[in-house]
């Protein structure tokens, strides 16, 4: 409780509320539980991410991971819909790839888009299998937790702590995602940082600051529409 109110942004009767709760229709929320919102708001957050690894392809220099937009919809499903709704959405993605629906990024060597627990990791006859990009996908639950309570305590409101949660989040990803695929591969660090670092730095930075714009906008449109909260 100390460390969130350091941490805070908000006054305290303003700690916990996302943007999420303002993208349900007023006419729909009445008429519905906050169980079936959170329903409603979840399955979103979970289509957004699933879209943006629909955005993937290989640089021709890179070919152990895939540029995508998935990173786009988990920090910003995470900071709109806040800590444990978007982890849910983040699980309920993994979960879908997991028992076999094509929702992960496309797989040159499959020639499809990837899904399965092995693009995870699976335990075979020699042990523990690793997938290149399995630890950016656990990340992706992770950073979405970590945002949505930055976001809960007001970070989002303005650019700035935005940008600054925004980017703790990707630093999870990686944090959890390099390491990963380093054991998976047999890289070094230098190799590493080759192929899953280095080349997805700009289109980070990209992703980043579309997200950071879009949600202290949001934040501006219902301020002009106080009616709505």
């Amino acid at each position: 409780m100390a460390t969130a109110a350091r941490l805070a942004r908000v006054p305290p009767f303003e700690r916990g509320i996302t943007i999420g709760d303002f993208l349900v229709p007023v006419s729909l929320g009445e008429r519905i539980s906050t169980r079936a919102r959170d329903a409603i708001l979840v399955l979103g957050g979970t289509a957004l991410i699933i879209a943006g690894a629909r955005i993937s392809f290989y640089l021709p220099f890179d070919p152990l991971v895939p540029v995508t937009a998935q990173t786009f919809g988990v920090l910003l499903s995470g900071a709109a819909l806040g800590m444990r709704r978007g982890a849910v959405a983040a699980a309920l993605y993994l979960a879908l790839g997991v028992i076999g629906l094509p929702v992960f990024a496309w797989d040159n060597d499959a020639a499809a888009y990837a899904s399965g627990v092995g693009t995870i990791a699976t335990i075979g006859p020699n042990g523990l299998a690793l997938g290149l990009t399995g630890g950016y996908l656990v990340g992706f639950l992770l950073a979405s937790a970590l945002v949505g309570r930055l976001a809960e305590l007001g970070w989002d409101r303005k650019v700035g702590g935005a940008v600054a949660a925004l980017l703790v989040g990707n630093i999870v990803i990686y944090l959890v995602g390099l390491p990963w695929l380093a054991a998976a591969a047999g890289l070094d660090a230098a190799d590493t940082a080759r192929y899953g670092l280095l080349p997805f730095i700009p289109g980070d930075a990209v992703k980043l600051l579309a997200a950071a714009g879009l949600l202290p906008t949001a934040w501006w449109i219902v301020r002009r529409n106080p009616q709505e909260r």
